[in-house]
């Protein structure tokens, strides 16, 4: 018997530790949607010159080619330069696949920020106008 209740109470545990994970990441689905709208590619076009276009890929990324008129400011480095951006414009955001601008949306809404878009199928399938940096030669 002491054997079933400590199956039982193993069972119990792990089955509020899956419920625990899955309500939050249902929690951050929920919010994410709230906070951060999602543009199609002639949405995104049709706004981001009014905008500030950020780009939240990191500095390699951003070198081989970029939305022109974007910024780089890699998410990885947000919350330190997060005073580059103005509250009261509305902020583009973009990677490459949209989940780094997810993530970089939930860092600049905990900051203030409330007019948040990102692109939702990323620079990989972008088909607008792109610079690439130019690479020094060594």
């Amino acid at each position: 018997m002491p054997f079933i209740l400590g199956i039982a109470w193993d069972w119990i545990i792990l089955l509020v530790l899956a419920l625990g994970y899955f309500g939050y990441a249902l929690y951050r689905y929920l919010v994410t949607r709230r906070i951060l709208t999602n543009l199609s590619e002639e949405e995104f076009k049709k706004g981001y010159r009014k905008a500030q276009l950020i780009d939240v890929r990191e500095q390699k990324e951003y070198d081989a080619g970029y939305i022109w008129g974007a910024r780089n400011i890699p998410v990885t480095q947000l919350k330190q330069r997060k005073k580059e951006l103005r509250k009261d414009l509305p902020v583009y955001l973009y990677d490459q696949t949209g989940s780094r601008s997810r993530r970089a949306a939930w860092i600049l809404y905990k900051e203030g920020y409330q007019d948040l878009s990102h692109l939702k199928t990323g620079f990989k399938q972008w088909t607008g106008k792109i610079k690439k940096t130019k690479k020094p030669d060594y």
